[in-house]
This record gives C-alpha cells, sequence and structure tokens, in this order.
C-alpha cells in the first residue's frame, strides 16, 4: 500500500480569515515533492481545530484532537510545519506537541508507543532568524513522543531582519528551499518505507 503523510500547518491564522499562510506554501511544496513518490498528503490548518489544552488523547466535551490524533495514527508519515514567532514555534503548534506527550503512555504489549515506526519531518518560516532553534525543539519534541526522522528532514525560509517579505510572495521559490524539499522528501519516505515493513524491536525481543 502507499504510504500517507499528514501534514499539521501552524500558522496562527484560520482558514476563515482568507489570509495566505507562508506555512501551508512550504507544506505544500512538502506535498507536491511527497507526490513525486506515491505519497498522498493531508495537510490540516490547526487553527481552524478547538485544541483543547492538556497532555492526554482527550480532553473532553469540544476537543478536537482524537479527531487529529486518529489521522496522525493513520498516516505513516507527520511533517509539522510552524512559523517563527518571538523566536519560537506557534503556540498552536506547542499545543498539538503538548498533546502528543500522550504518547509516552499509550504503548503496546511491547513497550512500543502508538508513534513507533511513524516518520516526521518539519517545515519552518519567518521573516527573523531561528529556523535552527525552532527545528530544533520540534527534533527533540517529536523524538521524545517516539518518532523516527531522517537525514536533513527539516525544510525552511527566513527572510531578511527586519524586512517585510514573506515566504508565501515568493510567485516561485529559491533553488535553495526546493533543494531541501527534495531531501526531505526522498530521506523521509525511504525511512518511512523501511519502517513500515520492520518495526522497531518491543522489550520483549531477544
Amino acid at each position: 500500500m502507499p504510504l500517507k503523510a499528514l501534514a499539521l500547518n501552524g500558522t496562527l491564522k484560520p482558514s476563515s480569515t482568507k489570509d495566505k499562510s507562508s506555512t501551508e506554501k512550504m507544506l505544500q511544496l512538502i506535498a507536491d515533492e511527497f507526490s513525486a513518490h506515491d505519497v498522498q498528503t493531508e495537510i490540516l490548518r490547526l487553527a481552524d481545530y478547538d485544541i483543547k489544552p492538556g497532555v492526554t488523547s482527550d480532553e473532553g466535551d469540544g476537543d478536537a484532537w482524537p479527531e487529529i490524533r486518529g489521522k496522525i495514527l493513520a498516516a505513516d508519515i507527520l511533517v509539522v510545519g510552524t512559523p517563527i514567532w518571538l523566536g519560537q514555534p506557534s503556540s498552536v503548534c506547542k499545543r498539538a506537541l503538548e498533546r502528543m506527550d500522550a504518547f509516552l503512555e499509550e504503548t503496546d504489549d511491547n513497550g512500543r508507543m502508538v508513534s513507533y515506526g511513524k516518520v516526521a519531518a518539519v517545515a519552518v518560516v519567518g521573516n527573523e532568524d531561528g529556523a535552527h532553534h525552532v527545528s530544533a525543539e520540534l527534533f527533540q519534541a517529536m523524538n521524545d513522543v517516539g518518532f523516527t526522522l531522517a537525514a536533513n528532514a527539516v525544510s525552511y525560509w527566513v527572510g531578511e531582519a527586519m524586512g517585510n517579505k514573506n515566504f508565501v510572495d515568493f510567485k516561485k521559490p529559491p533553488e535553495t528551499v526546493t533543494t531541501m524539499v527534495s531531501m526531505l522528501a526522498r530521506n523521509t519516505v525511504h525511512l518511512a518505507t523501511l519502517l513500515k515493513h520492520k518495526q522497531y524491536p518491543g522489550e520483549s525481543a531477544s
């Protein structure tokens, strides 16, 4: 069966505002590149959902996280995209990561988290420095909750400090970005294919 990818867009702009999202543009580039490897990608804009604060998989009435969690676990690849705000990942991006903290306790009989065998990647956009810092935060967080990251599993773009050009303003993405996207896609798909056919050993493995 072909691989499936889910991309979480951590923009602060809900779809209802009709504002263009630089993060969405970056995620769409990745989705397009995934399609060249026969991977289908769904992009969710987190700001469109009422994700309750907390660290469990279901925080009660009105919580949209269980639906998103189901999509994460049904996918082979998770891409987390975020703009840079105050040098950090966006608040909605952090909330999604906090909700995945529940994976630490959600294990099978061999002690493997529900996220084991799933591969993650990162997309970052912004107008100031900080892409390496933000990607480092996301890498560590997703590794903590059981995801595996391939080599060069990040694509990013940051504009000139104090500048006013956003990634979404490019008619054609810079070659350096498309090179990163291509590398991210082929490495992530390669690793996801391997893990789909051979899961990590559990605690009872000899």
